[in-house]
């Protein structure tokens, strides 16, 4: 019997190890893919800094991932025919003036919708979800009618006022709410003699931090990348948002890569340092999500 069971244990010794390896291995090869993975991702975004760095001609003729000496020379071309700070300034009023209306509004619209009781409540949710089918761009030319019979043209409201209107904004919140926030806490609320802004703004809108932050993002980053609707609406040069003086940079009869490349670059950076910065959030939202339902 004493000989039987350090024969057993060293089977079940075995059985481990081979355990263990077989999922060393599934987890190297599955790290392997995510660096391929992060790798593919990453190499456009290098090239894009690398080539910022080289002029005209050695883009156009050679491959390269080593820097060059041409940046200060692409600034300063660059500056001489666009002032593009100003443009990175108008496209950050822009884009976080856009986000903090479309958020707070989304949210006290989703309020409404999830917490109130009235007749033509579904359908009219309904229609809301139906405008999410249209596409903007069906939209400008009566935006640019509407716009100019308020004599709105060529101002930040013109671009500012429509993000503020997000029908996804109010449908992501609204479900959110449904599963977060219990209706016991607001009547708590109504019972203590709180108003309804009151308790939205103290109560409701605190409890909607994952999601708003989640949402921030990406709309942030789409009021930042917005180029049509500027170039429609705006028709002076020192109100045009980044995207469309980086355009500008394009000339009729060649291209100068280097200049694009480094308006591409500037202004992208503040995409990637939002959304380093903040995208915890959509982690934590969607974990939150995942317990509170």
């Amino acid at each position: 019997m004493q000989t039987v069971k350090p024969v057993e244990q060293q089977k079940v010794t075995i059985q481990q190890y081979d355990t263990v390896r077989r999922l060393t291995l599934g987890k190297v090869i599955i790290y392997l893919c995510l660096i391929s993975l992060a790798v593919i991702c990453i190499i456009p975004f290098y090239l894009m800094l690398i080539y910022s760095t080289h002029n005209n001609a050695t883009i156009a003729s050679t491959f390269t991932f080593l820097p060059g000496p041409f940046l200060l020379d692409n600034y300063t071309n660059m500056a001489s025919k666009i002032n593009i700070w100003r443009g990175f300034a108008n496209s950050f009023f822009i884009a976080g003036t856009s986000t903090v209306l479309s958020l707070y509004i989304g949210s006290l619209t989703a309020y409404g919708f999830a917490k109130f009781k009235f007749k033509g409540r579904n359908g009219l949710f309904l229609f809301l979800l139906a405008t999410m089918m249209v596409p903007g761009q069906l939209a400008l030319i009566g935006m640019y009618r509407l716009f100019s019979t308020l004599g709105l043209l060529d101002s930040y409201a013109a671009i500012i006022l429509p993000a503020a209107a997000n029908a996804f904004n109010v449908f992501f919140i609204k479900q959110f709410m449904e599963s977060s926030i219990p209706d016991e806490i607001i009547e708590s609320a109504r019972v203590d003699s709180a108003g309804e802004f009151r308790t939205f703004n103290l109560i409701v809108l605190p409890i909607l931090g994952p999601a708003i932050s989640a949402l921030g993002i990406f709309t942030f980053i789409g009021s930042w990348n917005n180029f049509l609707t500027p170039l429609v609406l705006f028709f002076s040069l020192d109100k045009y948002p980044l995207p469309v003086l980086v355009a500008l940079v394009q000339g009729y009869y060649g291209m100068d890569y280097g200049l694009l490349y480094l308006g591409v670059a500037i202004s992208i950076l503040p995409i990637i340092i939002v959304f380093a910065i903040f995208s915890r959030q959509i982690i934590g939202s969607v974990a939150l999500g995942a317990v509170k339902g």
